[in-house]
């Protein structure tokens, strides 16, 4: 069964969405479950996981509606909470979502904050809360944070972590020593799995080819095995880039020369797995 492990929606509003500038304007728009469903439909996905686009509990429980009203569709959400906000005491807020099965993770854009943010005390002891209520949590750094990441890692055994984005290298060239050497370094902690996702958009000028892409496949490939491996189309931003066809059929050809069952364990099996689908 295939599962697209990282898919967003929302209901666009240049405010809230400054980050998609005037050279995605293909994306200025609301991206809805009536949107998506043909198009998984047509790639033979069974259904998807959706992340957060806002950091607000207004989105989260924005998402779990939309989750529960279409349950052919979506299996499961990562949603926000106020993790470095409410530090310790994030379980109170977490007891809220306990009858909300389909919240399955959370997330925080760490790419966004500085060094600094992945050290703060406040956030690390909402971390650490996180597994006692079955949740895990995803990872999105640019590649620069990588270090910073394995070391907010280790603060943090018992908890289930998925990189989100390959950790957003400039996709150009062959990929480079230092993503490289960072990302099998963060694939030593057993607890860490990776999405393929959000890779042609991290292309100079959105220009990819599949060998380019195969490139940077084959790299996460070797750090995270195909057990900790999973697809996600990071649909609708891949829209700037690729169609969802498109960049589904891209990673079709990345897994074509292993064995069916790693080839099904990227491509659904490790998402079921991960976020408990």
């Amino acid at each position: 069964m295939k599962i697209d492990a990282h898919q967003h929606f929302w209901p666009y509003d240049p405010l809230e969405y400054g980050w998609i500038n005037e050279d995605m304007g293909c994306i200025r728009r609301d991206f809805l479950p009536g949107d998506l469903a043909p198009l998984a439909r047509a790639a033979g996905v069974a259904g998807t996981v959706a992340v957060q686009a806002r950091q607000t509990l207004a989105e989260t429980e924005w998402l779990l509606g939309l989750a529960e009203a279409n349950p052919g569709l979506i299996c499961g959400v990562v949603g926000w909470v106020p993790l470095r906000e409410r530090g310790a005491d994030i379980g109170t807020v977490l007891e809220a979502y306990a009858g909300r099965p389909l919240l399955k993770g959370v997330r925080h854009v760490l790419q966004a904050e500085p060094e600094a943010y992945f050290h703060d005390s406040a956030f690390n002891a909402a971390l650490a809360a996180l597994p006692a209520h079955g949740l895990s949590y995803d990872l999105l750094v640019v590649e620069k944070q990588l270090p910073a990441a394995v070391a907010l890692v280790d603060r943090h055994e018992g908890l289930a972590f998925v990189l989100d984005h390959i950790a957003k290298p400039v996709v150009a060239g062959s990929p480079g020593a230092g993503w490289s050497g960072w990302l099998r370094e963060l694939a030593r902690r057993p607890q860490v799995c990776c999405k393929f996702s959000g890779v042609v958009t991290e292309a100079p000028g959105w220009r990819w080819t599949p060998e380019l892409v195969r490139a940077y496949f084959e790299v996460a490939l070797e750090a995270f095995g195909p057990e900790r491996l999973m697809f996600g189309s990071d649909w609708p931003v891949c829209e700037v880039a690729a169609t969802y066809a498109e960049w589904h059929g891209v990673v079709e050809i990345c897994v074509a020369a292993l064995t069916e069952g790693e080839r099904a364990a990227i491509l659904g099996g490790n998402a079921a797995r991960f976020y408990r689908l």
